[in-house]
């Protein structure tokens, strides 16, 4: 069975779907530690903002620890790049942050950066 159909057999769209929806969790840990660092420090909000990067980080670890059961780690860790992407939407959402055109492509590098590492180690493979 070719990689291809492989994949769309229905127990990788699984793990793919569960991968992306850890990733999208641990970039909120992101938002969620922006948050804690516009508190005062030591308040109740800040610890606040702050277990919540630590509960969503426990998390993470495991349900990450998971999906590398089910999957090759490089093409896990490949995935993991579309955090830059959450980034960028998270901060615009919680954030008002612009979403610039620099900022695109340097997500786009990012992005394209990692396909070349992960490309190349599937060649080497071969």
């Amino acid at each position: 069975m070719d990689k291809k159909k492989k994949f769309l057999s229905g127990g990788n769209i699984k793990t793919y779907l569960l991968l992306h929806i850890i990733l999208f969790c641990f970039s909120l840990s992101s938002v969620c530690s922006k948050m804690a660092a516009q508190q005062e420090f030591l308040s109740f909000k800040f610890f606040f903002f702050y277990g919540l990067v630590l509960l969503i980080l426990f998390a993470y670890a495991i349900a990450w620890q998971q999906v590398l059961k089910r999957l090759p780690l490089v093409t896990a860790y490949a995935n993991k790049a579309v955090t830059v992407i959450w980034g960028l939407v998270l901060g615009s959402v919680f954030f008002q942050e612009k979403i610039t055109l620099q900022k695109v492509i340097g997500a786009f590098i990012i992005i394209f950066g990692v396909y070349l590492v992960v490309s190349e180690e599937g060649e080497c493979e071969a």
